[in-house]
Parts: C-alpha cells; sequence; structure tokens
C-alpha cells in the first residue's frame, strides 16, 4: 500500500473501459494482472541485508546519527527501481532509507527492508532472509519502519479489485464483496493489525531502547477527488474512493499507534496528493500496473525521493 515534502505530522487518515461487457483481451489482462500481482507484492526473500558505513560528514540540518536501521515491506525496500541490491527482496539503491543514508551520513546504517514483509517478518525469518530485527542493536539511535500494509492483505485486495473493476466497471463491486457481512472487512482487519503495530514498537524499544522511532506511512495511490482512471487501473468507479478512504484509515491507524508509543508518524501521503498513479510519467509518484520504472501499484524512484524527504523533515525536527 513501493512521498514528498515536509508534511503534516498526520495524514488526514489518502474512452472509458467499456459500462457493459469488457473486452475479452482486457478480462484476460485483468485475470493475468489479479495472478501477478499478489506475487509481486509477496516477494520470498533472501539474501543478507545491505549494510553501509560511511565517514561522518555533513547531516542535513540534524544531530548526528551513530546507527540507522530501516525496516519495513516493498514500499520501503523499492522493487523494480534501478539499481536492485537484492533481488530476492525487491530492495533497490534509490529507495528512501538509502537516500535518508546519503543525506545523513551515520555512522553506519542496516536496510533490511523487505518486499512482502508483514509485522510477522520482524521476529521471524522470511525464506532466507533473518527476521528483520536481527539488525537492530543496542546502540541503535535512528529506525524507520514502514509496515502494515501486507498484514491487512494488501496484495489480495488489488488483485480482487483490479479483476472486478474489469469486469464490472460502474457500481463498487470490489466494496460489495467485502462488505458481505454487513461491514467493511478491510476495515475490521485494520484494526487487527494496530496490535500486532504495538508489538513491533516495542520489540524496537526493547532492543534499541535509545532508538528514535519514526513510523513511515503510505503515500497516495489514488486520485484524491476520488476519480478512477479506467484505462490506466481497471478499478470500479465507485471503488477507487473507497480503496482511496481504505489507505486513509491504515494511516490513521499507524499514526495513532506511533503516538500511543512514543514513536514518531511520517505522513507521505499528504505531499504526495497530485502524483497518484492515474497521473501521466514524470508527474506520478507511484507505479499504475504497466509499471515503468518500479513495481505495479508502489512507489517509482520519485516516490521514494519525496519519501526521503518527509523522513528528513522528521528527523529535523
Amino acid at each position: 500500500m513501493s512521498a514528498s515534502p515536509s508534511p503534516p505530522a498526520r495524514p488526514v487518515p489518502g474512452p472509458p473501459s467499456p459500462a457493459r461487457r469488457p473486452a475479452r483481451g482486457r478480462v484476460r489482462a485483468a485475470l493475468a494482472a489479479g495472478m501477478a500481482l499478489p506475487m509481486a507484492a509477496v516477494l520470498t526473500l533472501a539474501g543478507a541485508p545491505a549494510a553501509s558505513s560511511a565517514e561522518p560528514g555533513p547531516r542535513d540540518g540534524a544531530e548526528a546519527v551513530a546507527h540507522y536501521v530501516a525496516l519495513g515491506d516493498s514500499y520501503t525496500s523499492g522493487p523494480g527501481i534501478p539499481d536492485q541490491t537484492d533481488e530476492n527482496c525487491g530492495r533497490s539503491d534509490h529507495n528512501y532509507p538509502t537516500l535518508v543514508t546519503a543525506a545523513l551520513a551515520p555512522g553506519t546504517s542496516t536496510d533490511v527492508s523487505c518486499g512482502g514483509a508483514t509485522t510477522a517478518e520482524m521476529t521471524a525469518p522470511q525464506g532466507t532472509a533473518p527476521p528483520q530485527f536481527d539488525a537492530l542493536k543496542e546502540s541503535t539511535d535512528l529506525v524507520t519502519v514502514g509496515i502494515g500494509g501486507n498484514d491487512i492483505g494488501f496484495g489480495g485486495i488489488v488483485a480482487r479489485c483490479v479483476l472486478l473493476g474489469a469486469l464490472v466497471p460502474n457500481g463498487a463491486p470490489c466494496k460489495a464483496s467485502y462488505s458481505l457481512g454487513g461491514s467493511d472487512e478491510l476495515a475490521a482487519r485494520i484494526q487487527a493489525t494496530a496490535t500486532k503495530i504495538d508489538g513491533v514498537l516495542r520489540g524496537i524499544h526493547d532492543r534499541s531502547p535509545g532508538a528514535r522511532v519514526l513510523v513511515v506511512g503510505y503515500p497516495a495511490l489514488l486520485p484524491e477527488d476520488g476519480s478512477n482512471c479506467p484505462r490506466t487501473v481497471s478499478l470500479a468507479s465507485g471503488d477507487a474512493p473507497w480503496l482511496r478512504d481504505t489507505e486513509k484509515k491504515l494511516n490513521a491507524m499507524l499514526a495513532d499507534r506511533a503516538e500511543a508509543a512514543g514513536a514518531e508518524y511520517v505522513d507521505t501521503y499528504a505531499g504526495s496528493v497530485g502524483h497518484d498513479m492515474c497521473k501521466p510519467v514524470g508527474t506520478r509518484w507511484a507505479e499504475p500496473l504497466r509499471a515503468v520504472d518500479a513495481a505495479g501499484f508502489h512507489p517509482n524512484a520519485a516516490g521514494h525521493q519525496a519519501m526521503s524527504q518527509a523522513v528528513l523533515a522528521a528527523v529535523r525536527r
């Protein structure tokens, strides 16, 4: 759910497709996308953590950082963005942790973000990749963590909504499918994930008690005005605003849990409004299914640049 100028501390929690029968080619394409997306979002992981060290230097207005650790999922690792330093985890040398490291010049830094990671992979192996918490040390003094989207089933949600949008371009078929019991299943998943985020933040504090912890939210994927772009992303007209609001609920939960734990929330949503995946190349900060320089439904290189600026603005505060 692979960024922005300095945003507020918390978000405000993020010819068309034929109205009748879609062409068989569009249905087949949507089916293919629906099958492939969860696999892209759940890159299984191997490889050693990416670590770097640098001589102390200018720190962009922030205090000196001895050891910076980046934890997170594919929205942190940067799948599909050149150059990939760990194909198994979809980790890029132009993701926001790398850009933050370049600006802060910490004594050492370790990026263990990995595509497909959930809160469980903080303390459990992910394929051959060790638990992400293994990177934390007692001396770690800065931690960024971007997690939670896969806990609510991001890959499956996208696959279902893209397929249903190709079949039923009007109305809100995906929302209906997640509300069969009369309540919003995704809202319930977000609520259930809150306790998992609490556990992650406790685990970071236990291992790195002196660390400043920044919980990084998810940037905007869809237009803020509730519109959709069926030629680019086959979401039904009524599902687009619902999915936008679902992302806002996820970000709001992350902000609340950060505040409750004494951590800081980094809003990457507000500043990315107007740079959603419906915008053209050069304007968008997130890629549609037919991605250009990142995995589909993920921040691109410009998105990670903006996310790094949001993180650095928080560090300077």
